[in-house]
């Protein structure tokens, strides 16, 4: 027979471990795994607190950039780890055609523009940016904040200029097309986006791999090539000297998009994160961070106040995804080949 003292020393073990396990289900079931969202990217921080205030799901932030993401979906496709991702429009067919995303169409699916969402629903769109100069005026040693394109090869910027690596994020292959588009290039023809990378290259750029906020904000970055969203958040949220450019010879919009990770192990939490970006509430969130939802009304007039007049706005056009995705190898290989 065993002593009494070792009989309720077992029984406290085993409810403490049941209560462990409870515990460790419980918190599975309240987990979602995001490729892809970072606090410090669009206001990320901001919607994963109310995704786990609204739904009671955990998010943990992740910080890879979008070809990062896609990568490991492929490598961990027998056995994936996400639930959702969160791309540039860029990586939005490639991760379909790679297998790793599954359909779903979230609430308010029916009310999203035909050209950014999947037609079987694999991804949509939850908010776009415009491509231009993030810029810490108090770091440029009083030099005149750039206003075009071809400002940022002039000699006085050197070692001034950040932009994200093309070869893996997907704002550095956006920034690529913006400016070969706008010295006059096409989808087709990368000739002088590879002309203009290579001279700046000789300006001793800052060439990052992730979001760099932050190393702007501080003045680390004087000039990054980023969106309005971040640019205006650092302004009117961080009151840091910093300011937003659309470069005079023009640039474009870019959609980010979400979807759903075939296979994911909490799929039914994934949804739910899913259906709670097109919300109501988190689009007009998204639109108080400054990025534009994809439901425009969502966009309060006391934020688009603190927008560039429509008339800079005038020289932001629409990105082609499909064209954008069908030159993205080749932005890559020739960045990696002719400027790097």
């Amino acid at each position: 027979m065993m002593p009494k003292r070792f009989v309720r020393t077992l029984a406290a073990a085993l409810v403490g471990g049941a209560a462990l396990f409870a515990a460790g289900a419980a918190s599975a079931q309240e987990t979602a795994i995001c490729y892809n969202c970072p606090q410090e990217w669009a206001d990320w921080g901001s919607q994963l607190k109310a995704i786990r205030s609204r739904l009671n799901i955990v998010v943990p932030p992740d910080n890879k950039n979008s070809g990062q993401s896609i990568a490991a979906l492929i490598a961990e496709k027998a056995s994936p780890v996400a639930d959702v991702t969160y791309l540039g429009g860029i990586a939005a067919d490639p991760a379909r055609d790679a297998g790793v995303l599954t359909p779903y169409k979230p609430k308010g699916w029916d009310k999203i523009p035909a050209s950014l969402k999947d037609p079987e629903g694999h991804w949509f769109t939850i908010h776009s940016g415009t491509l231009g100069l993030f810029v810490n005026k108090a770091a440029l040693g009083g030099k005149p904040v750039p206003q075009s394109w071809s400002d940022l090869l002039k000699p006085e910027y050197k070692g001034l200029v950040g932009y994200l690596d093309p070869t893996s994020a997907a704002v550095g292959q956006l920034g690529v097309m913006a400016i070969n588009l706008a010295l006059g290039g096409s989808y087709d023809n990368l000739d002088p986006a590879i002309r203009f990378f290579k001279e700046l290259h000789k300006n001793q750029p800052i060439v990052p791999k992730q979001t760099s906020y932050a190393r702007v904000i501080s003045g680390e970055i004087p000039i990054l090539l980023d969106y309005d969203f971040n640019a205006y958040r650092g302004q009117y949220k961080d009151m840091a000297p910093v300011a937003f450019v659309i470069p005079k010879e023009g640039t474009l919009v870019f959609p980010y998009v979400m979807g759903l990770v075939k296979n994911g192990p909490h799929a039914a939490n994934g949804q739910k994160v899913l259906d709670f970006v097109l919300s109501d509430e988190s689009q007009a969130m998204w639109g108080n961070a400054f990025l534009r939802p994809v439901f425009a009304d969502k966009l309060s007039a006391e934020a688009k106040a603190k927008f560039l007049p429509e008339s800079e706005y005038a020289r932001a056009k629409p990105v082609d995804l499909k064209k954008l995705a069908a030159a993205q190898a080749a932005i890559i290989e020739r960045y990696r080949n002719e400027v790097k």
